[in-house]
């Protein structure tokens, strides 16, 4: 078994890495970090379990780790749910004592030596860690995109080939993405709020080089314009956004890109049976009926109209934080990393 730990294992991220790792059939949970104030106790008695998933007894008795290199140097992989700020410093120190971190942290997604991944989208992007090698680092690092930007660029995937010469993109954004303590009920109840720090900012430039092209040295990223606008609304889980394509193909063109594309593999254990889903329905996808599709981790596309216009959507905290994550981790071990 490979031997994982959990960086920041309280939060709501750090759940959802606990949740899906506790009955890995290749990882083998073994860690658990959290703050000072946690640290020295039994999981099971510092977590204030939230996700919609049975808390699991295995890693109740677990003494938690505090934060730190030391406690995670002798593991084979972490899954950082680490604040960016912490993030920033304390993965590139790991990964330099030899660790494997796949992080969920916007610390350095734009590094261009870090993977940005997507693993059914880019998974040739994982070269960028033999330039980290080269570097004179033991370990590396692998990051998963923001959570919306997962479910844009997976959708625009499909499109790439028939040409994509802009996108606009307005998001409807669980609560959820703002961790536990993130927004005070007052001020999300009966409200919609136009406005989430970074976040277009990340929808706007992390899917440019996650459907860029590696040439062996660096990412050349896409060319096309990006414009988001972010709004977070009243659902717990699960990110639905309508997409704007600037494009001269046609509607049939598009929904037949869509039916006809597929993942270039499967069978990794978190990867889902349909990484896209594509309904026909006039009023699906929906946030409540449709976010636990493939465990979380399809993203679901319809509304597909003349424009090109359609919805995608899909749940933040697992395809688009903790799920990806761990796959793109399965991906490494099947590419040799690990």
């Amino acid at each position: 078994m490979i031997n994982v730990g959990v960086l920041g294992a309280t939060g709501a991220v750090g759940q959802r890495f606990v949740q899906l790792l506790a009955n890995h059939p290749w990882f083998e949970l073994t860690t658990l970090t959290a703050s000072e104030r946690s640290a020295g106790k039994p999981y099971g008695r510092v977590v204030n379990w939230r996700v919609d998933a049975p808390f699991p007894e295995t890693v109740a008795d677990r003494i938690v780790s505090p934060t730190t290199v030391e406690a995670v140097k002798d593991l084979d992989i972490v899954f950082s749910a680490l604040p960016a700020d912490i993030a920033k410093t304390l993965e590139m120190d790991i990964a330099d004592a030899g660790v494997i971190v796949c992080s969920n942290a916007s610390s350095h997604r734009m590094d261009p030596k870090v993977p940005l991944l997507i693993a059914e989208i880019n998974p040739e992007h994982i070269g960028l860690i033999d330039l980290q090698h080269d570097s004179g680092r033991d370990g590396c690092i692998v990051t998963n995109p923001n959570c919306s930007t997962i479910m844009l660029t997976s959708s625009l995937a499909p499109l790439l080939p028939l040409g994509i010469s802009g996108v606009t993109v307005a998001t409807l954004q669980a609560i959820s993405g703002a961790g536990f303590d993130g927004i005070p009920g007052m001020a999300i109840f009966d409200n919609v709020i136009p406005y989430i720090g970074s976040e277009e900012e990340k929808m706007e430039s992390e899917p440019k080089k996650i459907l860029g092209t590696f040439n062996g040295a660096e990412i050349e990223p896409a060319s096309f314009p990006i414009s988001a606008s972010c709004n977070r609304v009243p659902v717990i889980d699960g990110h639905l956004m309508s997409i704007w394509i600037d494009a001269d193909y046609g509607v049939a063109e598009a929904k037949n890109a869509f039916a006809r594309w597929r993942p270039p593999f499967s069978g990794l254990p978190t990867q889902p049976e349909e990484t896209l889903h594509i309904f026909e329905e006039p009023d699906r996808p929906q946030t409540r009926l449709d976010r636990n599709r493939g465990n979380g981790m399809t993203v679901s596309i319809g509304r597909i109209r003349d424009g090109i216009r359609y919805t995608a959507m899909g749940h933040n905290t697992i395809r688009g934080a903790a799920g990806s994550s761990v796959l793109n981790a399965e991906l490494l071990k099947t590419k040799g990393y690990i």
